[in-house]
């Protein structure tokens, strides 16, 4: 065995030759001759074991090297006896082991020249996500998708799920997802229930009796035991109509290090999955620290008192381990509700709830009343999926069959939608949501004002009209809303050429209200049946017009006369308005599209602008509340103008950047006092908008 005294200098990193020879402890580098007759500088281990240093050149080398520091140092001569003897010694080892070993030298100095090699990275922790469905075939194909498409190991999920009391086709539906899927997951796990059908003390399935919540609890309950049982180190509870579009929803949650954290997941109003404030019953209380955080003016990781629908569980921690969803804790008094026993688990265990919305994590839609079926929540579940879609591209899961949603015009004789072919996104975004809504579109590319230039503008007979200038910015007019006021003509001219009677006007950059296909279909049937003589009605708009209430229609629900407005975001038309709006020869004497509508139905402000039309008796009406609105708005981000962004219509020199400056045109509808409210007859759902007062 070599002594450790002779090896000590070997046994150093090599990074630190330069140091060993300045204090003595190594040789120099030898130079041996490698591939091609090169000299190779050899490492100091290999030096100091080298048979080569027993020959004279290679003492003379060593010896040259003490010589040196001797005549700077004046080290006595006897230092370099010692040297030459660890020299010898070294050489004499290295002969035997090239006896002994057969091929023992090559050997050595390979295992001498390889490097450490550094640790593999951990594996990710072990998940597990509890899902429990009920009635949610129309939600299954989606929820399933977003969990298919987390960016995380699917080796390293398990999948617990259940279902009962169905009326719908939810048991196959996710039966059909687990056989297809459990080859991916770690570990599969289905308790299905097929009978019976309903809860014998529920009102409807959208009910919650107790037995109800008492069966959900235990559910949930088993979930725990089962991710406990199999070493999971999350467990992760996912309603069954949550939608968790941002894929790194799971990495992000587990990067903030807490027991208990809810991503905070967004609905058409400030409904979310977490609360505030509760009260010493139990009960939800309003706090002035909601809404900042639902809206995101306060972004971070806040303690709540409560978390519901989805959240991440880390059950690593010591005081996760007396977290119970059943039976309920023996001091609970609350009322008998799924979460807030676990809310109250969670605070007798002292375990800090907390709700995270550094991000946007994913949407969940707004609870229904107990008395409203399963096919309102189809149609609730619908528009949570477009609110997604405006923002995310969320596809049904792989491993399920969806047969697609029949689609039809809902009475027009069609529905165009307006598009720029170099907008895909926004192409893709509506042809998706129209799909989900079941409503059957006619694409139309729209003009692009960019690829206008002044010798087509001559060819098409365009002219602006005489003294036009934008009313906020005193800018003329774009070849943006040139090519937005040309597609628009380019419909009216398809109705007068097809004989179509009445259709549907949309633009890319909408976004639709719940219930927008029946809220639409009963406001177009009240409309027949009044025998209501109609040329335009505004289905989205800005209404410019706020210091009166505009004209409720008599006789139809839902519908008023309407006044100056902006915004050509989506309008019914008849044949008999097509003609009007092109009689006008309005090419000759353009406006921006918007500023036209108004003009034609006589509520212009500016009567300059109305001498150079004549007739005006364009009969213009608008459904109240409003069903649509745009995706953005100016300042917003993802705010995109191919309108207001350009160049004027006259010079591609002159670019025009107003949309960004002057934001009164394509910002939020502003306040309407409460003297100026429409006031309509109808029960339609309320808009987003008013919705959004309510948290609950």
């Amino acid at each position: 065995m070599i002594p450790i005294s002779d090896l000590r200098c070997g046994q150093l990193r090599s990074g630190e030759q330069a140091r060993l020879q300045e204090t003595g402890c190594a040789p120099p580098p030898v130079a041996s001759r490698g591939v091609g007759g090169a000299e190779e500088v050899g490492s100091p281990l290999v030096t100091l074991l080298s048979p080569s240093l027993s020959s004279p050149s290679s003492s003379l080398s060593l010896h040259s090297g003490f010589q040196g520091r001797e005549n700077r140092g004046g080290i006595v001569a006897d230092a370099k006896m010692r040297v030459l003897g660890a020299v010898g010694v070294a050489a004499l080892l290295w002969a035997l082991l090239a006896a002994l070993v057969p091929g023992g030298a090559s050997e050595l100095a390979t295992l001498a020249q390889e490097q450490v090699k550094p640790e593999s990275t951990l594996l990710r922790p072990k998940v597990m996500i509890a899902l429990v469905a009920r009635n949610a075939e129309h939600s299954l194909p989606h929820s399933l998708g977003c969990i298919d498409r987390l960016d995380y190991p699917k080796e390293r999920i398990a999948i617990w799920a259940a279902t009962d009391h169905n009326v719908d086709n939810t048991t196959a539906m996710l039966r059909e997802w687990l056989k297809r899927a459990q080859s991916v997951y770690h570990y599969v796990e289905w308790r299905p229930m097929d009978e019976p059908r309903a809860y014998t003390d529920e009102w409807g399935p959208k009910h919650w009796p107790p037995s109800r919540f008492n069966h959900v609890m235990k559910l949930r309950q088993a979930a725990l035991k089962t991710a406990r049982e199999r070493w999971a180190d999350y467990i992760l509870f996912v309603d069954s109509d949550n939608l968790l579009t941002n894929p790194r929803v799971l990495n992000l949650m587990m990067a903030e290090n807490l027991t208990l954290v809810a991503p905070m997941l967004e609905s058409r109003s400030l409904y979310s999955n977490f609360w505030c404030g509760i009260t010493p019953q139990g009960y939800y209380k309003r706090t002035q620290d909601y809404q900042p955080i639902r809206e995101w003016k306060r972004l971070g990781c806040y303690p709540v008192p409560m978390v519901h629908s989805t959240f991440l569980l880390d059950l690593r921690r010591e005081s996760s381990r007396a977290l119970t969803f059943y039976p309920p804790h023996p001091d609970y008094s609350w009322a008998f509700d799924d979460i807030m026993v676990f809310a109250f688990s969670a605070r007798q265990t002292g375990v800090q709830m907390y709700v995270c919305n550094r991000e946007h994590y994913g949407f969940l839609p707004v609870p229904l009343k107990a008395q409203q079926n399963v096919e309102e929540e189809k149609e609730s579940f619908i528009h949570t999926i477009t609110e997604a879609l405006i923002e995310n591209d969320i596809e049904p899961s792989e491993h399920l069959y969806s047969s697609p949603s029949p689609q039809d015009t809902i009475g027009f004789d069609k529905i165009f939608l307006i598009n720029l072919k170099r907008r895909l996104d926004r192409r893709t975004r509506m042809l998706k949501s129209m799909a989900s809504l079941g409503l059957q579109a006619t694409l139309t590319d729209a003009v692009d004002g960019k690829a206008l230039n002044t010798s087509q503008l001559q060819a098409l007979g365009i002219e602006m009209m005489p003294g036009y200038k934008d009313p906020y910015s005193g800018r003329v007019l774009t070849r943006g809303e040139i090519g937005c006021f040309l597609s628009h003509h380019s419909i009216w001219t398809q109705m007068i050429e097809r004989g179509l009677q009445k259709v549907l006007v949309l633009e890319d950059d909408v976004r639709f209200e719940p219930w927008f296909k029946r809220r639409l279909k009963a406001i177009m049937g009240d409309i027949d049946k009044a025998q209501l003589d109609w040329d335009l009605i505004y289905v989205g708009r800005k209404r410019m017009q706020v210091m009166q209430p505009e004209q409720s229609v008599e006789g139809v629900n839902n519908l008023v006369a309407a006044d100056y407005s902006y915004w050509t975001l989506g309008y019914a038309l008849s044949q008999q308005g097509a003609r009007k709006l092109l009689a006008t020869k309005p090419l000759t004497k353009m406006l921006p599209v918007d500023e036209y509508l108004p003009v034609m139905f006589n509520k212009h402000p500016n009567t300059q602008f109305m001498t150079h039309f004549e007739p005006r008796d364009l009969k213009a009406f608008s459904v109240e509340p409003l069903l649509i609105y745009p995706t953005h708005y100016t300042g917003e981000p993802g705010y995109i103008s191919d309108t207001e962004t350009s160049t004027i219509w006259d010079d591609d020199a002159v670019a025009t950047d107003w949309d960004r400056q002057h934001a009164r045109k394509t910002a939020q509808q502003g306040h309407i006092g409460t003297v100026a409210q429409n006031s309509v007859t109808g029960d339609s759902p309320p808009p987003a908008s008013r919705a959004s007062r309510d948290e609950l």
